[in-house]
């Protein structure tokens, strides 16, 4: 399948770079519909059902609440009776949450996130990856429960999330130490909540953290 930008009259004229895909699986109890995160773009989320129809899109303007700021990942979460959407509004720093229909939910994360930019959930714990250098734990009601290998202090170096040289080349970081996150960007997690953290720099880094 290939799904083509909506036809709105922004993309006639302005980008159109999806950072993000979703789909409510039919296997899940779903209806089929994909979700696109225009991350990189122009900051909004499309909705298509199973046949690549456009339905229509959400960027946070329906609540009077600002737009989107680059929402980079979304996801759907089944922890619940009433799956949701999750919508990491990276730049903005909160959560929005969704219905699966696209009405506003609730936000979340003023205070204790700063740049979520992926989702995963085993059992009923969801694990927020956030850019700036750290893993996020949330309970089932979305409050913070703890940081895993938190580390924002390394974004303070210069050119982070990589190096820069003395004439502001961008080079590869020589920051990076075991242990420690530098820039998590997306996440897997296996059946046994074995968790695989991919980050966001040059050269590009995978973590395996085991569940114990």
């Amino acid at each position: 399948m290939s799904l083509t930008p909506p036809d709105l009259d922004l993309y006639q004229r302005e980008n159109y770079c999806p950072t993000f895909v979703a789909v409510d699986e039919e296997r899940h109890g779903g209806n089929g519909d994909i979700w696109v995160a225009d991350g990189y773009g122009q900051s909004y989320v499309h909705r298509y059902d199973h046949a690549e129809k456009y339905l229509g899109s959400i960027n946070v303007e329906e609540r009077s609440a600002g737009r989107f700021n680059c929402p980079h990942a979304i996801f759907i979460d089944r922890r619940k009776t009433e799956p949701e959407l999750y919508v990491a509004d990276r730049a903005n720093r909160p959560v929005q949450v969704y219905n699966l229909v696209g009405e506003f939910r609730r936000a979340f994360g003023t205070g204790f996130l700063t740049s979520p930019s992926g989702f995963v959930t085993y059992e009923d714990v969801m694990i927020v990856a956030e850019l700036r250098a750290r893993l996020t734990l949330l309970d089932i009601n979305d409050n913070f429960v703890a940081y895993l290998e938190h580390n924002e202090a390394i974004c303070t170096n210069y050119g982070w999330p990589n190096s820069k040289d003395t004439s502001g080349e961008i080079m590869p970081t020589g920051l990076i130490t075991p242990g420690k996150f530098n820039s998590p960007q997306c996440m897997a997690v296996d059946h046994e909540g074995n968790l695989y953290v991919a980050e966001w720099l040059i050269g590009g880094r995978f973590t395996e953290l085991i569940k114990e």
